[in-house]
């Protein structure tokens, strides 16, 4: 379990957040198809999960869109943006942005994923969502970088992120 905030409140998460040099938990989510896709169904390239509480908030949906604009300049590299949204509503946003190099995956089958990771938020108005995280895997799901960000109103550090990446 962590402690972070929200806009000044601390909140705790449940489970314990991957630390670099880990091996990623596998995990199964579902795609904009609604099908059932797993960590292990992408063995080829480097990772980056962008953990969001939802792409209808601006502070998600502006990190969905720097990484996204950031992954345009990297090759083999899969880029994921994971949220308890509906997959219609994560495929909505990524039509309207033009953003088709995002691989949108949703928790709305179960919240394992956010469990899993530590990220599932236990208590205060998120309360079952996921804390804004930010994770790196390298080819075999090694953890390279590991952000929980401490505030979820607050944006990832980005250029710790793409470091890994290349």
């Amino acid at each position: 379990m962590a402690t972070i905030t929200f806009k000044g409140d601390k909140v705790h998460t449940s489970g314990t957040f991957p630390e670099v040099g880990t091996q990623a938990p596998d995990f199964v989510l579902v795609d904009r198809d609604l099908k059932d896709v797993s960590l292990s169904s992408y063995r080829d390239g480097k990772k980056l999960l962008n953990i969001v509480p939802s792409l209808d908030t601006p502070v998600c949906a502006l990190s969905t869109r720097r990484f996204s604009e950031e992954m345009e300049k990297r090759k083999g590299v899969h880029f994921f943006v994971i949220s308890a949204d509906l997959p219609f509503a994560m495929q909505r946003f990524c039509t309207a942005e033009k953003k088709e190099n995002v691989i949108p995956l949703s928790m709305m089958r179960s919240k394992k994923f956010a469990d899993d990771y530590g990220v599932l938020i236990a208590d205060g108005p998120l309360a079952g969502l996921t804390a804004r995280a930010v994770l790196v895997l390298d080819e075999g799901n090694r953890v390279l970088h590991a952000e929980l960000v401490s505030e979820i109103a607050n944006e990832p550090d980005y250029e710790q992120a793409l470091k890994p990446l290349g």
